[in-house]
């Protein structure tokens, strides 16, 4: 179990690889330049129709004589250069590890430690766990523009940016203690009762003292965030300014004092709700502030002096009944300086405030339990529980699990596998965004060059890359050789990932298997398809099989597993008549699609992840806000994705405007499959959400997908 952390094994070696390639990237980035300038993208096209003599065009006009004339006097350099680089391949490692640090702020989110991210006791009741797979289209910059993409170091940054944005942003948990009322709204961010504090998703539930007499008391957090106005309001009732007085006869006034004329909730004279500052004086009945319905509440500051048998979970300061925090993490201190054109784009911060409405989490807890609504950690609750997002999330008819399309990345991402990561310099620059949010990250995935299975050579690598909140015990990546045409170019394979989830009672590892792959993408190829999923599914075999393998001469206890997953663009969709022969594969008997019915059915609310390339500037699709819109209207998914080739339509012509019938929802080609054989015996692997998500509006031509899982034990709490 070897990890490589450096692309070759000694210095002399790293030392020529990087002089060879100093002496071929001049040839190499002219050439890309060159064509860059041939191929332009539609939003290219507009700005030179609508001024013909625009200084894009002189540009062009300029540059691509001189590119041409610089390309042919570095052509010797290259060549020689290649002759050093490429015998060197033979000898390469086939991926790189490496490992960040967790900063400070990283620390406080539960990343601490060489241990990595929630490493720790695996307690009975299980924890989970959310995958993410997208395809970021991050191609040399001449290859991207025949998808319509353009500036790929750009878009390398600002995937990385999106992605970290999305998975920290702050998330909402709520702590039930009412064995009789659990009926939270989810509908208002700022109607939410209570004490906030910053938190990991991978804490463990907090210890519960059980009564005879009602649920557990919680310990009662101090109030740091407002739960009447966002951050910055200036006339909350709750929070006057630091002159105002107290009164004993108002809740906002502190003890002791008895002026009332700056109370903004009791201004001079006011014996009515006339004056409030929280509702009209025709909403008088639904203020939290002037509430008359009900018996009072001697515990809540806002409810009269009165007695209540039961807790309120209307009133927006009683916390008696319901205990909020808010995981966030610490602004990063770079992100201040670094410019990007998300905030431009998407009307507003990823990591805002507002964002972290989207990760809402509700809980059903039945009498005399509490629950927890740690993405990482599961609590007593009924197998029932769904984690709730308001406006967003559905079940269908007798699904068991939340299905939505979100604008943002899952808050605590633990795994994140991309596909087409195929530019170096996009891979460093994708690598260094995400190493602020994962500490462990598998990339420059693939071979160059005739090693191995590569019959033919091979310019790019696999454009693999899996990151990781926790440890990467082991990794193997296997190269397909049956390529066919321009896909043979390329070093696609499938990488595979052991990682350290978590220790037992019993010091046994409890650990789960990643599956990050790239299949074939010729289309009518599906024997290609059909030969490298059996690839697949015995690389997999073997690599858990040999992973499992204690070295020699030492005896450990065997491995707990969790989960197997399978994530990555397979290059064909469940709907298409093309595909019939990979949609009966025998994949499908050993891993289990959230979205599929059966071969040739996907169930109702399953999207298709592939956009058509020709709409990806239009405003419509231009945010992540914009397009979540766009896909959850029927009329917008018929303009803007790719659907299932018709016999009445050429396959080559643009997909707007066409009036034939479409099958399904579009084609959906990126895959999270997941396996429940080969788990601990009585341990389960639940779905408990799935997202298609938006976040890479403008960037890509793929929608990302996330699915978070709980993996329950059996066991109960000792």
């Amino acid at each position: 179990m070897v990890l490589y952390n450096t692309p070759y094994s000694s210095a002399c070696l790293h030392f020529l690889d990087g002089l060879s390639w100093s002496l071929v990237f001049p040839c190499y980035w002219l050439l890309d330049r060159l064509l860059a300038s041939c191929v332009a993208t539609s939003l290219e096209k507009r700005q030179r129709s609508q001024d013909p003599c625009s200084f894009l065009t002189l540009c062009v006009l300029i540059s691509a004589p001189l590119y041409l004339l610089l390309l042919l006097v570095s052509l010797p350099f290259a060549l020689l250069g290649f002759i050093i680089w490429a015998p060197l391949q033979a000898v390469r490692q086939p991926y790189l590890y490496t490992y960040h640090r967790p900063d400070k702020h990283q620390a406080e989110q539960g990343q601490a430690g060489p241990g990595g991210a929630g490493i720790g006791e695996w307690r009975p009741q299980g924890r989970s766990f959310c995958f993410c797979s997208a395809n970021v289209c991050l191609l040399p910059d001449s290859l991207a523009r025949f998808n319509n993409l353009s500036d790929t170091h750009r878009r390398a940054r600002e995937v990385g940016k999106r992605i970290r944005n999305g998975a920290s942003r702050p998330q909402i948990k709520i702590y039930i203690d009412s064995p009789t009322n659990t009926s939270i709204s989810a509908a208002s961010f700022s109607s939410l009762a209570t004490g906030f504090r910053r938190t990991s998703s991978l804490d463990q539930r907090p210890e519960q003292i059980h009564t005879t007499n009602g649920p557990a008391e919680t310990e009662i957090e101090p109030l740091t965030e407002c739960p009447i106005h966002p951050a910055g309001a200036v006339d909350c009732p709750v929070h006057p300014s630091a002159g105002d007085q107290a009164s004993t006869e108002c809740p906002v006034h502190h003890d002791g004092a008895d002026n009332t004329a700056d109370c903004p909730v009791h201004p001079v004279g006011g014996n009515n709700t006339s004056d409030c500052p929280v509702h009209a004086s025709s909403d008088a009945g639904d203020c939290p502030m002037h509430s008359t319905v009900g018996p009072g509440n001697h515990d809540c500051p806002m409810h009269g002096e009165g007695t209540q048998q039961k807790p309120s979970t209307d009133c927006p300061l009683h916390t008696s009944g319901v205990q909020i925090s808010i995981s966030a993490p610490e602004p990063d201190p770079q992100e201040e300086t670094e410019t990007g054109n998300h905030r431009d784009q998407a009307g507003g911060d990823t990591g805002s405030m507002t964002a972290s409405r989207e990760s809402l989490t509700r809980y059903h807890g039945g009498d005399g339990c509490v629950g927890i609504s740690s993405n990482n950690t599961l609590s007593h609750v009924p197998r029932t529980s769904i984690f709730k997002r308001p406006g967003r999330k559905r079940r269908h008819g007798d699904e068991t699990f939340d299905h939505e399309i979100s604008a943002f990345f899952p808050a605590n991402l633990d795994f994140l596998a991309l596909q087409e990561v195929f530019d170096h310099g996009a891979t460093t620059r994708l690598r260094r965004q995400l190493h602020r949010y994962f500490p462990y990250v598998l990339s420059d995935v693939g071979r160059y060059g005739w090693k191995g299975c590569c019959s033919r050579f091979k310019f790019l690598n696999s454009g693999l890359m899996l990151a990781s909140r926790y440890p990467i015990l082991d990794a193997r990546y296997e190269c397909y050789p049956n390529g066919r045409g321009e896909d043979a170019l390329a070093a696609k394979g499938a990488l595979f990932a052991k990682v350290h989830v978590g220790t037992s009672h019993q010091e046994q590892r409890v650990v789960g298997y990643l599956t990050c792959t790239h299949l074939h993408a010729i289309e009518g190829d599906a024997s290609v398809r059909c030969e490298q999923l059996d690839l697949l599914l015995q690389w997999g075999a073997d690599f858990r099989q040999s992973s499992s393998q204690p070295p020699e001469g030492e005896k450990v206890l065997e491995d707990l597993v969790a989960f197997d997953v399978i994530l990555g663009d397979l290059n064909f969709d469940n709907c298409s008549s093309e595909d019939k022969l990979e949609q009966q594969h025998a994949l499908f008997t050993q891993y289990k699609d959230p979205c599929r019915l059966g071969p040739g059915e996907d169930k109702p609310w399953a999207l298709g992840t592939l956009l058509d390339p020709s709409g990806l500037y239009d405003d419509d699709v231009s945010s992540p806000e914009s397009l979540q819109k766009l896909m959850e209207n029927e009329e917008g998914r018929k303009e803007y994705l790719v659907f299932p080739p018709s016999k009445n339509q050429c396959p080559a012509s643009s997909q707007k405007g066409r009036k034939i019938p479409l099958k399904g929802n579009g084609r959906r080609i990126d895959y999270i499959l997941y396996s429940d054989e080969g788990l601990q015996q009585d341990w389960k692997l639940d779905v408990e959400e799935y997202s298609f998500v938006t976040q890479l509006a403008g960037l890509t031509d793929h929608l990302s997908v996330a699915m978070r899982v709980a993996v329950s034990t059996g066991e109960e709490e000792p």
